[in-house]
């Protein structure tokens, strides 16, 4: 797979594995990985939850906006962005033209799974039903993340295996 600009940008929802896999990722092809929402939090000095209590979701979304326009300026990154960065539509164009966009994408039930009992998640923290939660996301997010991506992966370790086996061969 040629990259374009050099760049892969990682999207999903939360627990897809875009840390984990863009970590891989970034090493197998000798590139820096960049995880947005760590990044958004050393820059704002706190956690994400601490800035969705304090300053709420749209300060949050501004922000991480602001991180993305810098970042994806960037040539020869590994880039995991945070699952809601889809959600506008400006972001949404700079990934596509600044980066060959992948797709993690994975059910809400497995998602569930891997996210059980987690507390760094705002948007499921304050959800009776996270995984009533995690279906909501899905249908909102999930048309979206097509609609962006150049790729669609399933999350599973065997495909994503092969994607870093096929970016080795044509790294």
């Amino acid at each position: 797979m040629q990259w374009h600009r050099g760049n892969v940008f990682l999207i999903g929802l939360m627990g897809a594995g875009k840390t984990t896999f863009g970590r891989w990722l970034a090493a197998s092809l000798d590139k820096p990985f960049i995880d947005g929402d760590e990044e958004l939090e050393r820059r704002l000095g706190r956690t994400i939850p601490a800035i969705f209590e304090k300053e709420g979701e749209i300060f949050f979304r501004d922000c991480e906006q602001a991180l993305l326009t810098e970042l994806v300026r960037r040539e020869g990154i590994v880039l995991g962005t945070g699952g809601g960065v889809v959600l506008r539509e400006a972001n949404r164009e700079q990934l596509r033209i600044n980066g060959t966009v992948i797709y993690l994408h994975a059910t809400p039930d497995v998602l569930a799974k891997r996210l059980r009992g987690t507390t760094s998640r705002p948007l499921l923290q304050a959800a009776e039903d996270p995984v009533a939660r995690l279906k909501e996301l899905y249908e909102i997010r999930d048309p979206l993340y097509r609609q962006t991506a150049h790729c669609v992966i399933e999350s599973t370790p065997e495909a994503v295996a092969r994607l870093v086996a096929a970016a080795e061969d044509n790294g």
